[in-house]
C-alpha cells in the first residue's frame, strides 16, 4: 500500500505546520454574518481542533465581519507553541452571502490592525490577500502587504484566488509564503499553480478541499474507496490532496466536533495504487459557480447562501452515507 505524505510543510521556511488544517469560516452566524449563534459550541470546536494536533488555523477578517477571529482569540489565547494563525483581508461585506474586492492600500493596513486586535497578537503569522482588487493597482496591494511585514505586523504574506501570471507579478513585489486557490478530486483547475508552488515551495492552502457533484451518487469510484477503506467520501477527497502535492495544505471547516474529529483521521488513510489511479482519472478542470458570482463581484465562499449552492449541499448529503456534514471553509 501507498503511505500518504502525512509530514509537516515549513511554511515560509520557517513556520512547520501539519498538513491537514482548519478553516474557520463556520464559526459564524447565518451567512457567515455577524457572530455564531452557539458561540459555546463554535469555542469548543476550535479548542478541539488544536487538540486533535491541527497547527495551522485558516479565517478572515470578513468571516462574520470579525466574529471568527474573536472566537479563535477566545477559544485559543494564550496560544500554544507551534500554532499557526493565518487571516485575510480584501474582502469587505455589503450584506450576507456577499463579497466584494477592495484592496486599497489604507483599508488592507487598517484590516490587518484590526485583525491583530481581533486576535490578540503583535504580528499575524501569514497575512493573505483574500483577492486582488482589479479596481487598484496590484502593485499598490503588494506594496500594502509590504509595508506591513516591514513593520513587524506581519511575518508572512500569502495571496487567494490568484492565477501563475499574478503570482509572478506579486513575487516582483513580496515574498509569498502560501497561495489559496480552489482545489479538490474533481476541480483541477490550478494545477497549474500547484506546479509553480512546488517549485517555489510555496504553501498551496486548498480551500473547497472536498469535492462534491458528481461523486454525490450513490456509485462512484470515491464512494467504492470510501468503501474499502471503511472511511466517508470525504476522508477520501481530503486524503487524496495529501497525496497530490507536498506542499498543498487542506483547510476543510465545521462547526461538527464529530465531523472535525473525521477531516483529521483523513491524514491516516493509506490508498493501494489502484485505488490511487482510480481517483487521479477523476479529475478534469471546470470552472465553479461558487468560486465567482455570476454578477462578476460577489464571491460566495460557502456551500450555503445562493440557490445553486444550498443545492450544492443537498448533493453533499447524499455523498456521505455515513454521515452528513458541512463540507468546506474558505
Amino acid at each position: 500500500m501507498t503511505q500518504p505524505d502525512r509530514t509537516t510543510f515549513s511554511l515560509g521556511g520557517d513556520l512547520p505546520v501539519h498538513r491537514m488544517g482548519f478553516g474557520a469560516l463556520r464559526l459564524t452566524g447565518p451567512g457567515h454574518w455577524g457572530p455564531p449563534e452557539d458561540r459555546e459550541a463554535a469555542v469548543s470546536t476550535a479548542r478541539l481542533a488544536v487538540d486533535l494536533g491541527v497547527s495551522f488555523i485558516d479565517t478572515a477578517d470578513s468571516y462574520g465581519l470579525g466574529s471568527s477571529e474573536e472566537v479563535l482569540a477566545e477559544a485559543l489565547r494564550p496560544y500554544p507553541d507551534g500554532l499557526v494563525i493565518a487571516t485575510k483581508a480584501g474582502q469587505c461585506r455589503p450584506r450576507p452571502d456577499q463579497w466584494v474586492p477592495l484592496g486599497r492600500p489604507e483599508y488592507l493596513k487598517q484590516q490587518a490592525e484590526l485583525s491583530l486586535r481581533r486576535l490578540g497578537l503583535d504580528c499575524i503569522d501569514l497575512f493573505q490577500l483574500h483577492r486582488i482588487d482589479p479596481k487598484v493597482p496590484a502593485a499598490e496591494q503588494f506594496g500594502a502587504l509590504k509595508e506591513l511585514q516591514d513593520e513587524g505586523k506581519v511575518r508572512h504574506i500569502g495571496l487567494s484566488k490568484v492565477t501563475v501570471a499574478e503570482l509572478e507579478e506579486a513575487r516582483e513585489h513580496i515574498t509569498v509564503a502560501g497561495v489559496q486557490n480552489l482545489y479538490n478530486l474533481t476541480d483541477r483547475r490550478n494545477d497549474e499553480v500547484i506546479e509553480y508552488c512546488e517549485k517555489h515551495s510555496i504553501a498551496f492552502i486548498a480551500w473547497l478541499p472536498i469535492a462534491r457533484g458528481e461523486l454525490a451518487a450513490a456509485k462512484s469510484p470515491v464512494t467504492d474507496v470510501a468503501t474499502e477503506l471503511e472511511a466517508t467520501p470525504s476522508q477520501v477527497a481530503l486524503a487524496w490532496l495529501l497525496h497530490r502535492s507536498p506542499t498543498i495544505i487542506p483547510i476543510p471547516g465545521t462547526s461538527s466536533p464529530t465531523h472535525l474529529k473525521e477531516n483529521v483521521a483523513a491524514s491516516d488513510l493509506m490508498f493501494t495504487d489502484d485505488q490511487l489511479a482510480r481517483l487521479n482519472a477523476l479529475g478534469r478542470t471546470r470552472r465553479s459557480p461558487r468560486e465567482v458570482g455570476a454578477d462578476g463581484r460577489t464571491t460566495p465562499e460557502s456551500p450555503s447562501g445562493s440557490a445553486s449552492a444550498r443545492s450544492s449541499s443537498r448533493e453533499n448529503s447524499a455523498m456521505n452515507t455515513r454521515i452528513s456534514y458541512p463540507l468546506a471553509s474558505f
